[in-house]
């Protein structure tokens, strides 16, 4: 697409969505367009599926979702340029945000945190990406496989200490995040995270010392390596900002609001906040790992066979959520991620079976085009509307593939020793870090996705409609 459609496309997504006075805040993720929305029935749902550039619509999360593919952020450029220059006409409040005026209800709750999670969490894909990069290259070059670098070696030394880096000092980076999510000071987020892992408070985790804040009992727990902490308490700072700053003179609010916003917070983050969301992260942790003692291998098929409709309804940041929680407590995984690689790796076999099955010349051309994007970037979502969205039939491949390599995988107890948030070929080396024995299963495991899934779709056939969506 030329760039110049970029803006042509951005406008009619813009106008479909209801416009200015319907957005509330506009987000991407690595394929969609996530609008939240004042009002979701007033979206022309069959008008943006007409559209050639988008894949799919979804209502998910608290939120509205177009499904653009790798464009999307060109897309969210243009878009965020026609939202800036939109004058606001309905009632706003200080921060930018429409009032709502719909009540409060147990779904509209669930839904804000789900939307509060993906908000946080997606921006902070890039640095888990380098995170990935470096520890595998520990892992597969570091005595746990070829041994080319000793424990000593300083190229071993620099790839661990960079791979953990992300990981050490993710309530910083997730303060950032959050803070933009929560639209508060992202300077704020970042110092609040800081101050939840800094040395003194971290030693006094480690020796389990008694410490209070203002006088107030504080649980002193280690948040390196935590993502609800930050996220719950950057919340609530954006809540008490804003009250801050609505209650100083503009002559002593530059000065004086971050300071008192960070007072306020101490004992919130550090007494009450912090620790709650610490229990409540590893409740999640032990949660999944009780989970896999329970259901066993199956529950890896399970996964592997379902993931794909999370991936649809745009919900599956739950359990990527708690995937990244689970690795971050446990350096390793072996429920969640092998079962999510091998859905990923049925996509693909579904884009190879549907590629080597159409006819038309033009299908046949976008099928492998979605067959590359797959395998080279780690993008689903093209082939899951464009083929099995558009087809039915081959959805059917997709799932029974996904179970069968997450079926193997849970027999063999496959683990996920690195954690690569993309589901490329390069996701394959997420199975190294352990034994030789775990990494080659992890490879059998989600070739078996691909070749059931191809199979299936190939030899089930579909009847073909006038052409695929690009």
């Amino acid at each position: 697409m030329a760039e110049k459609d970029y803006t042509s496309l951005a406008q009619s997504i813009y106008h479909e969505v209801g416009g200015n006075d319907n957005i509330d805040h506009i987000a991407h993720c690595a394929t969609r367009l996530r609008f939240n929305l004042k009002d979701e029935t007033i979206v022309q749902d069959e008008h943006l599926k007409k559209m050639k550039e988008v894949l799919g619509v979804a209502h998910a999360g608290g939120q509205f979702q177009v499904i653009i593919g790798p464009n999307v952020q060109q897309v969210f450029q243009e878009v965020i340029k026609i939202h800036d220059q939109k004058p606001m006409t309905s009632e706003k409040t200080d921060t930018g945000q429409a009032h709502s005026k719909a009540g409060f209800s147990l779904k509209k709750i669930l839904t804000n945190m789900l939307d509060g999670l993906s908000g946080s969490l997606t921006p902070a894909i890039p640095a888990i990406t380098v995170a990935a990069f470096f520890k595998t290259i520990a892992a597969v070059f570091g005595p746990s496989m070829l041994n080319w670098l000793s424990e000593t070696n300083d190229l071993y030394v620099l790839a661990t200490f960079v791979g953990d880096t992300t990981f050490y000092f993710f309530p910083v980076l997730i303060g950032y995040t959050a803070a933009k999510k929560f639209k508060t000071s992202p300077l704020l987020g970042i110092l609040l995270g800081a101050i939840m892992i800094h040395p003194t408070f971290m030693a006094m985790a480690t020796e389990g010392a008694s410490f209070s804040v203002f006088g107030i009992p504080a649980m002193v727990e280690n948040y390196s390596s935590t993502i609800l902490p930050i996220i719950i308490s950057v919340w609530v700072m954006s809540y008490v900002d804003r009250f801050i700053n609505k209650q100083l003179s503009e002559m002593v609010r530059g000065f004086l609001a971050p300071a008192l916003t960070i007072a306020i917070m101490l004992p919130i983050a550090l007494c009450v906040v912090g620790p709650l969301g610490a229990f409540i992260g590893t409740a999640v942790s032990d949660g999944i790992l009780n989970m896999r003692g329970l259901v066993g291998f199956l529950g890896v098929a399970l996964i592997g066979g379902t993931f794909s409709l999370l991936i649809l309804t745009g919900m599956h940041i739950i359990l990527i959520t708690a995937l990244i929680q689970v690795f971050m407590e446990n350096g390793s995984e072996s429920f969640v991620a092998p079962g999510l690689s091998a859905a990923s790796f049925a996509i693909l076999g579904m884009a190879l079976g549907a590629a080597l099955k159409l006819r038309k010349k033009e299908d046949r051309s976008l099928a492998w085009g979605f067959f590359t994007t797959m395998f080279l970037s780690g993008t689903s979502e093209p082939a899951l509307y464009g083929i099995g969205i558009r087809y039915k039939r081959p959805m059917i491949g997709l799932i029974i593939g996904g179970f069968a390599g997450g079926l193997y995988m849970g027999i063999l107890n496959v683990g996920h020793y690195t954690l690569i948030p993309l589901t490329n070929i390069v996701s394959l080396l997420s199975f190294s870090g352990s034994t030789t024995a775990n990494l080659v299963n992890g490879i059998i495991g989600c070739v078996i996705s691909v070749v059931v899934a191809a199979g299936l779709t190939y030899f089930m056939g579909f009847e073909e409609e006038p052409g695929l969506k690009e």
